[in-house]
């Protein structure tokens, strides 16, 4: 009802206000929306764009993993019967061009580390027993690092308990008893390790030992004592080679031989053992035929760079037939 006194014009100039500020009210809001609506669009453009160039890196990942297959098994028919440094492959990154990036595949003698596996002696589709050689390589390859030897021994002992496929503890080793007791209890697998992360999980590991060993390490698919190319070991690897030597060679010792090996490294396991330095050393069988001068576990650090987007994955190859074959790719820590 209108007061008393009001005049018409007065009256419209009211409605007239008031329709303005509903006006202006409803821009307001509808910028609001429009503004979300916005951002949200923009948001999923942009994880629509991230998710195809995700997708464009794995496919570049892939085709520079079947590259580096090939380029593998030129290597190996380059030089028969023997895999040599001859021609700086080995850490050597090798650029690919691809559209609006680049991609590198680092090749690597994937056999030149301790096989985590080799601890147990079966398959995986057998019960495995633990391969006592193994335990006190892997023991001495520790203390070598600078482990204190008591703790070596219990790392050692509890990692081959890890992986055999019997539930009683060796001596200094550990079973589920020791894992269910955790405050976040957990159980032996009691089998072999896919990756060698899993040695984290194993009792005594700490996170300062597992990062010594690291560069050290691999968990390679099969229980074969780990199979070291003395023609690829490089002098800064000497542990691996005073390891397999039982303490018989200093670190020193064992740098030196391997930094003068020949240029195009030994022809044959044979004349590698007829080396001076080594008429002394009488290995027993099995760490003879651990040496080897052919490589047959390669691995290869996969990079692809495209703009905001950065794929890094680590892939294991067997060449241990005429075709190169890609074993597993892991996203994670390295070989």
């Amino acid at each position: 009802m209108r007061n008393v006194g009001d005049s018409p014009e007065a009256h419209h100039t009211n409605e007239r206000g008031a329709a303005l500020l509903t006006v202006l009210l409803l821009v307001a809001v509808m910028s609001v929306v429009a503004a979300a609506s916005l951002e949200k669009l923009t948001v999923a453009t942009r994880l629509s764009a991230n998710a195809a160039s995700m997708d464009q890196a794995r496919a570049y990942v892939t085709a520079a993993s079947l590259l580096a297959e090939a380029r593998l098994a030129q290597l190996v028919k380059a030089q028969p019967g023997r895999v040599s440094l001859k021609g700086g492959w080995l850490g050597k990154p090798q650029t690919l061009p691809v559209p609006e990036g680049t991609a590198s595949i680092t090749p690597q003698d994937g056999g030149n580390c301790f096989n985590l596996n080799s601890l147990v002696s079966g398959s995986s589709e057998q019960a495995t027993a633990v391969r006592p050689i193994a335990v006190e390589q892997f023991t001495t390859l520790m203390q070598l690092l600078g482990v204190p030897s008591g703790k070596a021994r219990g790392i050692a002992a509890s990692a081959s308990d890890w992986i055999d496929s019997d539930s009683t503890p060796q001596t200094g080793g550990a079973e589920d008893e020791v894992y269910l007791a955790a405050a976040a209890p957990y159980r032996a697998p009691n089998r072999l390790m896919f990756d060698k992360s899993e040695l984290r999980a194993v009792a005594g590991v700490t996170p300062a030992i597992y990062n010594l060993l690291d560069p050290w390490i691999c968990a390679l698919p099969v229980t074969d004592l780990s199979p070291l190319n003395v023609n690829t070991l490089l002098p800064a690897q000497a542990p691996l080679f005073a390891m397999l030597m039982g303490g018989k060679l200093s670190l020193d010792q064992a740098r030196s031989m391997l930094a003068a090996r020949p240029e195009d490294g030994y022809g044959s396991t044979y004349s590698f053992w007829a080396v001076p330095a080594l008429k002394a050393v009488t290995p027993p069988a099995e760490v003879e035929q651990q040496v080897r001068v052919t490589t047959r576990w390669f691995g290869a650090k996969l990079d692809v760079d495209l703009g905001a987007i950065h794929l890094r994955r680590w892939a294991l190859y067997d060449a241990q037939s005429e075709k190169v074959k890609l074993v597993r790719m892991t996203a994670g820590g390295s070989l």
